[in-house]
């Protein structure tokens, strides 16, 4: 077995693959940015934290001890990511007349049970944002002599004061901000609010008491504020969405400078997953009914075939969601724990030497540390559990270790929780199982008039029959 390889990263803010050398010996501090709470998320957020939990694994298996944190945004966040518009959980709030706190309770634990169902890991921290508004207000007590000044409607951020903003996102011009909003008395176009007074003819439900004015912090403000607190400022890894690549993080790292009194940008790597395409246009909450995780699960499919499928690309490379394409990963899935469930019923007759494991490590470890090339190290997988080595018991406990670096679970699965079983089906399992029985005993006693209609009987409940499945005799229910 070769030596481990360096872990290499791609570094967005200087758009380099650079080795991951830690802040703090033996330590990963790694902070996510994470749901702000006014709806569900939908598959292509979800992206994001599929990657997220793949570098958390990848820097486990490398040896690190990873401090992980997440955000959740339940104030601050407009409906627009560029600083403007009404605020997402007082519009939400209003619109369902509920409570802003019960609204962003709901919207919280259904994203956890997305988290669960996806087998992403714990992080050691969610950080809540109204925990900590009174910390951001000494922050920006911190800052804001230097680096900000006062409207009438809230306090805000200059970003002359710092260098080279928006070099993450390689906008360093007035018109590369284009999309942030006109505010009366504002210095450039690219200056954003630390702090957002409430207007004397509004009332909000989420306010605070402050130097500026009551009212609430700005969005870009409760990351810079909530990673120093957890993490410290500078730490390892921050990522996201390639679109908090544009605004959210270069006002992030304008934050930070300022407090920092550097140009350090708070991250020592900045790491952005691209974006989950959807032709038809319902990846957007914005349109009303858009893809969840439970529409997946609704139409049947178990929500590990859409991890194998985000874990199928690149994390920086556009992925595009299909039925088709997510019916291809569950087989795949399906293949791979048909493979566990051989190598677990095969003794082996002998013990001896295992030198061709050692292969299947190295190139393992050579695709996970080449920017988590987590296509590559699905194959190493798959040609791990097709393999044929002398030692069982070795090949089980190499495959359950790659296995926990994709966190595909599978040692736990069964090919029957892989079935495509849409909520909508008027059949149960039993009597699918049940009808099947009956079926085979005609086809045994060659009463094929009996097997064709117990099958067509199926069908017209909508089970397919698959006589011809390449896996072995099985059914599925239509979506």
């Amino acid at each position: 077995m070769k030596t481990a390889a360096p872990l290499m990263l791609f570094n967005s803010l200087t758009r380099t693959l650079e080795p991951f050398v830690p802040l703090h010996v033996g330590e990963a501090r790694v902070y996510t940015c994470g749901p702000t709470v006014y709806n569900y998320p939908h598959i292509g957020n979800m992206r994001a934290y599929v990657f997220a939990d793949t570098l958390g694994r990848v820097l486990s298996y490398k040896g690190y001890k990873v401090t992980h944190v997440i955000n959740i945004t339940d104030v601050g966040h407009l409906t627009d990511d560029a600083d403007a518009g009404e605020d997402k959980m007082e519009k939400m709030a209003a619109e369902k007349a509920q409570s802003i706190w019960d609204i962003a309770r709901h919207y919280t634990e259904a994203y956890w049970a997305d988290v669960k169902a996806l087998n992403i890991r714990q992080p050691a921290h969610w950080s809540i944002a109204t925990d900590y508004v009174p910390q951001m207000i000494e922050f920006a007590k911190s800052i804001a002599d230097t680096h900000c000044y006062l409207l009438d409607s809230g306090l805000y951020f200059d970003t002359s004061t710092v260098a080279n903003y928006g070099a993450l996102a390689r906008a360093r011009t007035d018109g590369g901000e284009g999309r942030i909003e006109e505010v009366a008395g504002k210095r450039h176009a690219a200056d954003f609010a630390i702090w957002r007074k409430t207007p004397a003819s509004e009332t909000r439900q989420m306010e605070w008491d402050s130097p500026w004015g009551r009212g609430a912090p700005g969005w870009h403000l409760e990351c810079s504020v909530m990673s120093e607190a957890l993490l410290g400022l500078p730490f390892d890894i921050h990522t996201g969405g390639i679109d908090h690549r544009e605004i959210h993080h270069p006002n992030e790292i304008a934050q930070n400078q300022a407090r920092c009194h550097s140009d350090d940008s708070g991250a020592r790597y900045w790491m952005h997953n691209n974006f989950l395409i959807e032709r038809s246009g319902k990846m957007s909450k914005s349109a009303g009914e858009f893809l969840r995780l439970q529409l997946l699960i609704d139409k049947g499919f178990h929500p590990l075939a859409y991890r194998l499928m985000c874990l199928q690309a690149h994390y920086r490379s556009e992925l595009e969601f299909s039925w088709e394409n997510l019916a291809a990963a569950l087989v795949r899935l399906k293949r791979m724990v048909m493979g566990v469930t051989r190598l677990r019923d095969i003794t082996a007759a002998h013990k001896g030497p295992v030198v061709e494991l050692a292969n299947f490590v190295d190139q393992f470890d050579s695709a996970v540390s080449n920017d988590l090339n987590t296509p590559e190290a699905l194959l190493v997988l798959e040609a791990a559990l097709a393999s044929s080595a002398k030692d069982r018991e070795v090949q089980i406990a190499l495959v359950q270790k790659l296995d926990s670096v994709l966190g595909l679970n599978l040692f736990s699965l069964t090919r029957a929780d892989l079935r495509i079983r849409p909520k909508s089906a008027v059949i149960t399992e039993a009597e699918i199982e049940a009808a099947l029985a009956d079926r085979r005993e005609a086809r045994a006693a060659k009463d094929f008039a009996k097997s064709d209609a117990i099958r067509d009987d199926l069908i017209a409940k909508g089970v397919e029959v698959m006589d011809g499945d390449p896996l072995g005799w099985d059914w599925k229910l239509e979506i």
